[in-house]
């Protein structure tokens, strides 16, 4: 979960990939596979639904220069949980959870402080290029919720050596319930003593798309608790 944090509060971000062969795979590194790796595709857009474009550059060879990302690149990078993970090749073979269920939590915090900084950016005279920034996320996100931030997944696993493929939640209606949230005014901010969020007016916190601070976000959502529907509960944090 560092990867989140990490990404999100760095100035620049430098995406290093030449074509390299795969120390255990008989296959290629490139920028291409990069590009389908699920953790590649979210430490990007960490960065950029904070920070915007502007500080992302590629490296892709010895002999090419280094050069920014182009404005829209982060188009396919939103598509994170479409990407390819290990544990899901393997099929989850000893483990727990899937990986994408790590990042249900740190994504949903940056699509609030992205979607606070739009509404605030409504009332107050701000930087054109970063309300150009915001409303392009935005934008592409609301095109593309249902695969931007999926409501459920397909999860394989083995259980007691059967194969099982099941649906899990993952964001539910917590982006719903964000949107709802943040129209009404309301925001977030840290609950040092729990480690969560409270509530908080967005007009007294505001976020840049070139903020500074990282937010920790906490949040618990599922059903209601029912004999045959039990209660599914996200609690993690950053």
């Amino acid at each position: 979960r560092s990867l989140a944090a990490y990404a999100s509060s760095a100035t620049y971000f430098v995406i290093v990939a030449p074509d390299t062969p795969h120390a255990d795979l008989d296959d290629t590194c490139d920028l291409d596979t990069y590009q389908r790796r699920m953790w590649c595709r979210a430490e990007q857009v960490c960065h950029s639904m904070r920070n915007g474009t502007e500080g992302m550059y590629l490296a892709v060879g010895k002999n090419i220069a280094v050069e920014p990302v182009r404005r829209d690149f982060f188009a396919e990078s939103l598509h994170v949980f479409n990407g390819e993970l290990t544990c899901c090749r393997l099929e989850h073979k000893g483990m727990g959870a899937c990986d994408r269920q790590s990042l249900v939590i740190p994504l949903l915090g940056l699509y609030g402080e992205l979607l606070r900084a739009s509404h605030e950016m409504e009332r107050e005279i701000g930087n054109a290029d970063a309300i150009h920034s915001v409303n392009a996320f935005l934008s592409e996100i609301e095109k593309h919720q249902e695969e931007v931030f999926p409501r459920t997944f397909q999860r394989t696993m083995w259980r007691k050596n059967r194969r099982v493929t099941e649906e899990v939640l993952l964001f539910g209606d917590l982006i719903d319930r964000m949107k709802a949230r943040i129209s009404s005014g309301v925001g977030f901010e840290i609950d040092k003593e729990n480690g969560g969020t409270l509530s908080t007016k967005a007009s007294e916190t505001l976020i840049s798309h070139r903020g500074s601070d990282f937010l920790r976000h906490g949040v618990v959502h599922g059903s209601a608790a029912s004999n045959s529907h039990p209660v599914v509960q996200i609690e993690t944090a950053l």
